[in-house]
């Protein structure tokens, strides 16, 4: 994909239900499906799927349904024609609003992308790098990483399109690395609202040992910081035993 000259048209369809029935509503169910197609390029693409609370709980892809948890399969089902379906009226739908307004569209709106590991960072110790890209349109988008400058590709996993409240999209792309010494790495994300790529770039930030003279010099301070608790506390002792014969003395007299 081109960034600067893709130009998607979109029919997006939300619904969201409530997942508790009452005048409060605590948890939603939103189903969303969009159909898209590139007009310079002609290539189609279309996404469905459920989640509960910003949470994805399966997509359609490849004419399968795809659960994000294996487990949810053992509570629940669904058959990924019924999304098909859905999808090819979405297809028609798409067709005759682009022919009622001429090919008119929205403008885009650039991504934001962040970079950071799942859990604290420690040499040697397995880890992975979540790079999350949010607040964009259309849901187009291509996404890589590179180690030390050079494309990675082992390990990657990403999410399907996530719709947000304000009809903005999210993602997330995950990979599973070990930190290691001078190794750094970056998330390129390309978007037909960014004029060039967005880099989000990130490298362990691991406190460098202490020098031997940093180590010589607080052994020196503990050990005078001891020499002084030493030497404060015979000074107190023998200022107590001096008044303690004073007090022996007063009292013979």
């Amino acid at each position: 994909m081109d960034g600067s000259s893709s130009l998607p048209r979109l029919l997006l369809l939300l619904l969201t239900l409530p997942g508790i029935w009452g005048v409060e509503v605590r948890h939603t169910i939103t189903q969303m499906e969009f159909y898209q197609k590139t007009l310079d390029s002609g290539i189609d693409s279309f996404e469905f799927m459920f989640d509960f609370d910003g949470d994805e709980i399966f997509h359609v892809e490849n004419e399968e349904t795809v659960w994000r948890l294996p487990e949810f399969q053992n509570f629940t089902s669904f058959e990924a024609q019924g999304a098909l379906q859905n999808i090819a009226i979405d297809k028609q739908n798409l067709e005759n609003s682009m022919a009622a307004s001429n090919n008119s569209r929205i403008p885009s709106v650039p991504p934001e992308v962040a970079l950071f590991p799942k859990h604290a960072v420690e040499l040697g110790e397995p880890n992975v790098l979540i790079c999350c890209v949010s607040k964009f349109w259309p849901p187009v988008l291509r996404l890589r990483w590179l180690r030390n400058g050079i494309p990675e590709f082992q390990g990657v996993f990403e999410t399907s399109f996530y719709p947000d409240r304000d009809n903005t999209f999210r993602k997330f792309s995950y990979l599973p690395f070990i930190p290691q010494p001078g190794d750094y790495y970056d998330c390129q994300v390309e978007h037909e609202g960014l004029a060039e790529a967005s880099v989000a770039h990130w490298e362990p930030q691991i406190p460098a040992p202490a020098s031997e003279a940093t180590e010589t010099a607080i052994c020196a301070l503990g050990l005078a910081v001891g020499i002084v608790g030493i030497a404060a506390g015979t000074v107190l002792i023998i200022r107590g035993m001096k008044l303690g014969r004073a007090r022996v003395e007063r009292g013979m007299l």
